[in-house]
C-alpha cells in the first residue's frame, strides 16, 4: 500500500470515529469535553497547581515518586567536596556540653574566634538565636569582631510559622539588630519542604534577607548573581570515595557508608580550648572554605530529599545549604521547560490520545500503543533530567493518566453512538443471518468484504406451489400480507437452525449454511431446517384456510437440499453489494427443489447432503437426471416416522436397482403398498420402471 493510499485509509477511519463521536447526542457530547478538559487540566497540572498547591494526592505522590527516581539515577557521582566544611553540634558534642537546647551559645562565641583566626572564605550559622540566653552578649560580641564574612540564620513568622513564634521574632529581630555595622548580616534559612521533601530552592519572599548560601557568596564574592532569582530544582550529588574494607584492597569509585560523605564534617568541640598544636593542623582545613555551623542531631532539623525514598536516610538541614553552596559554586543553573511548552504538550497529549480513540484500533494495536506511549511519557523527563534539565513540576504520570482519560471519554462516546448502531447493526443482519453470526461481523466486518472465496456449502431452496398462479385472483394488498406472512414464518426457521438467507425470489427462500462462518453442525443445522421448513409451509396453508374461506388454496412448500462447492461474498459496487453464493451447487439445489414436482415429494436432499447431515430419518428415492444436468443424483427424503424395516428394504432396493433390478421393483412395490397414502412413493414405484441405461429417471 502506498504511503498516500495509507493516509487516506486512516483519514477515512478518523472520519468514521469522529461521525460515530458526534452521533452520541448533546449529553453524551458535553460530558466528553468536560472530561477532555479535566484530561489537559491532569497533562497540565497533575503535579503542582498554579498557586502552588497539589492537584490530588494520588497523581502529586506518583509524581513525586518518579521524580526522586530520576534525581537519583541522574545524580553525580562526586568525591567528597573539599570548598564546604561544616563545623556541628552533633549528638556527643551536646553530651560533653551537658546542654542539648538551646545550643550553647558560649561555646559557638568560642568556635567562631578560633574560625576568623583560620581565614574561611565565608561563615555561615544555621542557629537561629530566637530566645535569650546568659552567653548572648559573648555571641554578639564575638560576631561583631569577625573579619571573615558571616551569615547568621533568620527567619520570621511569616514564612517560617512552624519554626518561629511571634515574640522569638522580636527577640530575633533585636538580636539582629545589635549586629548592624559588622560583618554579621542576617540570612535567610527557609527551606522548601513542600509536598514532604526538600526538591528546589526556597522562594523569594518580601522582607526576607538573601538564602544563607546566596548571602554566603554574596559577601565572599563568589559566582551567585546568576542565581539571585533562581527557584528551582536543588541539584543533589552522590558520594563516591575511596574506601577500604577490613584490610581488602581500595575500590576506586567505592561509595562510603557514611551519613553525609560529601562534605568533610567536624564537631563544634576542636574548636574549643584550641591547642595551637591542633589549631595549626585544623586550619589548612577552613582556610578558604565556606564553612556552616549548625546542628547535626538526631532527631532534630533533618530533612528528606529525593534521595530519602532510596536511601532511607535524612540529612541535616545544614548538609542541605552545603549542597545549595555547591550547585552556585559549579554553576548549575537547570534550564527549567517552558510554560508554553508545558501547555503544548499537554494539548499533544490530549489530542493523541483523541485520535487514537477515533481510529477505533483493535486491541493487538492499542497495547503495544499503550506502551509506548508509556516508555514516552515516562521516558521524557528522565532523558530531559540527565541533560540537566530541572524536571521539577514536569507532569509526566499526569501525561499517561490524562491520554488514558482522554481516550476513554472518546471512546466511550463512540461506542455510545456505536451501541445503538450496532443494536441496529446486529437487528438488521439478524433479519437474514443468525445472531452469533451478526455479532461475529459486527465485531469482525472483513468477514463481508467485498469480493468472494471458495467454501463447501449446504444450499436449500424453497418454493410456494401455485402462489403465482393465486396472487392473480386476489387483492394486491392481500398478496403482500400473505406473502409478508409467508416469508417470515420460513425465514424464521432459516434463522433458528443457523442458516443464512441469501435471497427471496417471489415466494422463494434461498438460503445456505457454512459460510461466512462454518460450524461443525452446520450439516444437521440445514437437514432440521429442510424438514422444519416443509412443516412452516403446511402451518402456513393451515392458517391461510383458517383466515378466510374466500381465499384459495394455498399449494404446499418443497424445499431442496444440496452440498457442495460454491463461490461465497459481497458482490456488485460502490453503491450497491449483496453478500450471496453463487456456483453450481446453487443450482442443483434449485432443481431438486423443482424436481419435488414431478416426483410428487415435499423435501428432496441429494446423497452428497445427506451423507454428511449425521440424521437416520433418509429414505432413498431413486436416482434422476434433473432438468438441464447430464450427471444423474441420488435423491432421499426426510421421513422421521417411517418404520425402519421399511426404510431398510428401500434401501436395499436401491443397492439393487442395477444388479438385481426386478428384485428392487419388488421391494419398492411391497412398500408403496403398505403406505398407499404417499404419493411420493407410489411415484418411485412407477419411475422405477423406467429407467434410461445408466439406472437412472430422466425428469422430462
Amino acid at each position: 500500500m502506498s504511503d498516500e493510499s495509507s493516509k487516506k485509509k486512516k483519514s477515512g477511519f478518523i472520519v468514521r470515529g469522529w461521525r460515530s463521536v458526534r452521533e452520541a447526542g448533546k449529553i453524551q457530547m458535553f460530558a466528553t469535553c468536560l472530561l477532555l478538559l479535566f484530561a489537559l487540566f491532569l497533562a497540565r497540572f497533575s503535579w503542582i497547581l498554579p498557586d502552588g498547591e497539589e492537584p490530588t494526592p494520588l497523581t502529586n505522590a506518583a509524581e513525586r515518586s518518579l521524580y526522586d527516581m530520576r534525581a537519583w539515577l541522574a545524580a553525580d557521582l562526586v568525591e567528597q567536596d573539599e570548598r564546604i566544611v561544616l563545623v556541628v553540634y552533633d549528638d556527643q558534642a551536646l553530651i560533653n556540653l551537658e546542654k542539648r537546647s538551646p545550643l550553647p551559645r558560649d561555646a559557638l562565641a568560642e568556635a567562631l574566634r578560633n574560625l576568623d583566626q583560620m581565614a574561611p572564605k565565608a561563615i555561615g550559622i544555621d542557629i537561629l538565636f530566637d530566645q535569650p540566653q546568659s552567653e548572648d552578649q559573648e555571641l554578639v560580641d564575638a560576631l561583631r569582631s569577625m573579619q571573615t564574612p558571616t551569615s547568621v540564620a533568620y527567619a520570621n513568622v511569616a514564612t517560617n510559622e512552624n519554626d518561629i513564634g511571634y515574640e522569638q521574632q522580636l527577640f530575633l529581630e533585636e538580636f539582629m539588630g545589635a549586629l548592624e555595622g559588622s560583618n554579621s548580616q542576617p540570612a535567610s534559612i527557609r527551606l522548601d519542604e513542600q509536598f514532604g521533601g526538600t526538591r528546589i530552592w526556597p522562594s523569594i519572599e518580601p522582607g526576607l534577607p538573601p538564602l544563607l548560601g546566596r548571602a554566603m557568596l554574596q559577601d565572599a564574592g563568589g559566582p551567585y548573581a546568576a542565581f539571585e532569582g533562581y527557584e528551582g530544582a536543588i541539584e543533589y550529588r552522590r558520594a563516591l570515595r575511596e574506601g577500604q574494607n577490613d584490610g581488602e584492597e581500595q575500590v576506586e569509585g567505592a561509595r562510603a557508608d557514611v551519613e553525609e560523605p560529601l562534605f568533610q564534617t567536624i564537631s563544634i568541640e576542636l574548636f574549643l580550648d584550641l591547642d595551637p598544636a591542633v589549631a595549626e593542623f585544623v586550619a589548612p582545613q577552613i582556610e578558604g572554605k565556606y564553612v556552616l555551623i549548625g546542628g547535626d542531631i538526631t532527631d532534630y532539623d533533618r530533612v528528606e530529599t529525593p534521595f530519602t525514598s532510596w536511601t532511607g536516610f535524612e540529612p541535616s538541614g545544614l548538609s542541605v545549604h552545603g549542597e545549595i553552596i555547591a550547585q552556585m559554586l559549579d554553576g548549575k543553573v537547570l534550564p527549567s521547560v517552558p510554560n508554553w511548552m508545558l501547555w503544548a504538550m499537554a494539548v499533544l497529549v490530549v489530542a493523541t490520545a483523541v485520535l487514537t480513540a477515533l481510529l477505533e484500533w483493535p486491541a493487538k494495536k492499542l497495547v503495544p500503543m499503550l506502551l509506548l506511549l508509556f516508555a514516552l511519557f515516562v521516558g521524557i523527563p528522565f532523558v530531559l533530567h540527565f541533560q540537566d534539565v530541572d524536571t521539577y513540576g514536569l507532569p509526566a504520570v499526569g501525561w499517561l493518566i490524562a491520554w488514558i482519560v482522554a481516550f476513554t471519554a472518546v471512546t466511550a462516546a463512540a461506542r455510545s453512538a456505536g451501541a445503538a448502531q450496532r443494536s441496529f447493526a446486529q437487528g438488521a443482519l439478524g433479519k437474514y443471518i443468525p445472531a452469533d453470526i451478526a455479532q461475529q461481523i459486527i465485531d469482525e466486518p472483513d468477514l463481508l468484504s467485498l469480493g468472494g472465496e471458495k467454501r463447501e456449502i449446504y444450499v436449500m431452496f424453497s418454493d410456494l406451489e401455485g402462489f403465482t398462479k393465486m396472487s392473480h385472483a386476489i387483492e394486491p394488498e392481500m398478496v403482500a400480507k400473505l406473502l409478508n406472512r409467508y416469508l417470515e414464518m420460513l425465514s424464521q426457521v432459516v434463522l433458528d437452525h443457523g442458516g443464512v438467507i441469501d435471497k427471496f425470489v417471489g415466494d422463494a427462500v434461498v438460503a445456505f449454511w457454512g459460510a461466512p462462518i462454518s460450524r461443525p453442525d452446520d450439516a444437521e443445522r440445514a437437514a432440521n431446517a429442510g424438514y422444519a421448513m416443509w412443516q412452516a409451509g403446511e402451518a402456513f396453508r393451515k392458517e391461510v384456510a383458517e383466515m378466510d374461506d374466500d381465499l384459495p388454496p394455498i399449494g404446499k412448500t418443497r424445499v431442496g437440499l444440496h452440498y457442495g462447492e460454491a463461490v461465497i461474498g459481497n458482490f456488485g459496487g460502490d453503491t450497491r453489494i449483496q453478500y450471496t453464493a453463487l456456483g453450481d451447487s446453487m443450482n442443483t439445489a434449485a432443481r431438486l427443489e423443482a424436481a419435488n414436482k414431478p416426483l410428487d415429494s415435499n423435501v428432496s436432499a441429494s446423497r452428497e447432503f445427506i451423507e454428511r447431515s449425521g440424521l437416520d430419518w433418509w429414505v432413498p428415492m431413486g436416482r434422476i437426471v434433473l432438468r438441464g444436468r447430464a450427471q444423474p443424483v441420488d435423491i432421499l427424503q426426510p421421513m422421521p416416522d417411517f418404520p425402519a424395516e421399511h426404510r431398510a428394504k428401500l434401501v436395499e432396493a436401491a443397492q439393487l436397482s442395477e444388479s438385481k433390478h426386478d428384485v428392487a421393483v419388488q421391494l419398492i412395490d411391497e412398500v408403496a403398498a403398505m403406505h398407499p397414502e404417499d404419493p411420493a412413493l407410489r411415484n418411485y414405484s412407477s419411475r422405477i420402471r423406467n429407467l434410461n441405461e445408466g439406472g437412472a429417471y430422466v425428469l422430462g
